[in-house]
């Protein structure tokens, strides 16, 4: 049976480099049929014609369906999975409250739609920006749909630190595992290093001890993961999209296949969590998932008085954010 799985901003550039990695079975299986909906807004959907022709021309044996609309009332029907790429981008001029008073709108409206015709079951990633508080609007207008299924991309930040490291250190970036990424998807996260290991010279290393260099570790290394979407933004004139991708697709065949010992980064309610983060909050933190689905935050981890000083800038930042954004509702 076909797997439905909708992408919305499917016209954008994020979602065209996204569209062919699903589609051939990188994220969901190299067996999984698919049938894939895309969604834009009515202006796009010229546009979206073309990026229906090309993945009709791929000749995809998975693809058994393709279907471009801009009605959320057919996009969001019986989904099992929902990577939403599409949000209104922040414009020159633009007050962080305008941009979240008009992301609250759309994602009000997607989390409608969830609530009202997707399965109870999906899984649904928020990639659009300000994307750990437009997940948890989205999850506020879905009360029917469980909290832990919804989530903000993060992966693209712990793909980030996690190559700075193995680069770093002259290793293959596999050699490297159990990055973090706290906290919300701005330049206030705190890539942390603390807890990572590296596979070097035959054996395993934690990184600090790999790399014998903790000034270039709090803090070169912590700013360059923090500024990197704004580096490539300077230096492409267009944010993201090929890594954004890449991303997308990690966090999604993890959370459906699971992780075994390793840990991930991705945005998850912070509710019951152990590190102090206000209730309420969706919030990076590291997880292990199990075969089922579920994750779990990776519990009894050491914080410092440094780490934890970067983790109250983060919720500080997001209880903020959260706050805005809920005035905007009720706007």
């Amino acid at each position: 049976m076909a797997l439905k799985v909708l992408i919305t901003g499917a016209a954008g550039q994020i979602a065209y480099s996204l569209l062919y990695s699903v589609a051939k079975g990188d994220v969901f299986g190299k067996e999984q049929a698919l049938s894939l909906v895309l969604l834009d807004i009515p202006p796009m959907m010229g546009v979206l014609e073309g990026v229906v022709m090309e993945l009709q021309d791929c000749a995809l044996p998975l693809l058994t369906e393709v279907v471009a609309t801009s009605d959320e009332a057919v996009a969001f029907a019986d989904i099992d999975a929902a990577m939403l790429v599409g949000a209104m981008p922040r414009r020159e001029g633009m007050e962080r409250k305008d941009l979240l008073a008009a992301n609250v709108k759309i994602f009000k409206s997607q989390g409608a739609a969830l609530d009202k015709y997707a399965k109870k079951s999906v899984k649904v990633v928020i990639v659009g920006n300000p994307a750990n508080t437009n997940a948890l609007i989205c999850k506020k207008y879905a009360p029917s749909i469980p909290a832990s299924n919804f989530s903000a991309l993060t992966r693209l930040d712990q793909n980030r630190a996690q190559a700075q490291l193995a680069g770093k250190l002259g290793v293959a970036v596999e050699a490297v595992k159990n990055v973090v990424i706290w906290g919300n998807h701005s330049s206030t996260q705190y890539p942390d290093a603390k807890h990572a290991t590296a596979d070097v010279s035959g054996g395993t290393k934690g990184v600090y001890e790999a790399v014998q260099d903790d000034n270039w570790l709090n803090n070169e290394f912590i700013s360059s993961v923090q500024q990197r979407g704004a580096a490539v933004i300077k230096a492409r004139k267009l944010s993201s999209a090929m890594s954004a991708a890449k991303a997308i697709g990690d966090h999604m065949r993890d959370w459906w296949f699971g992780t075994q010992s390793r840990w991930v980064s991705m945005g998850v309610i912070s509710d019951g969590n152990t590190y102090g983060i206000p209730e309420g909050l969706i919030f990076s933190f590291p997880l292990t998932i199990g075969e089922d689905r579920s994750w779990k935050i990776v519990d009894g981890l050491d914080i410092s008085d440094f780490a934890r000083e970067k983790l109250e800038k983060t919720a500080k930042e997001l209880v903020e954010e959260r706050d805005m954004a809920l005035a905007a509702c009720s706007d």
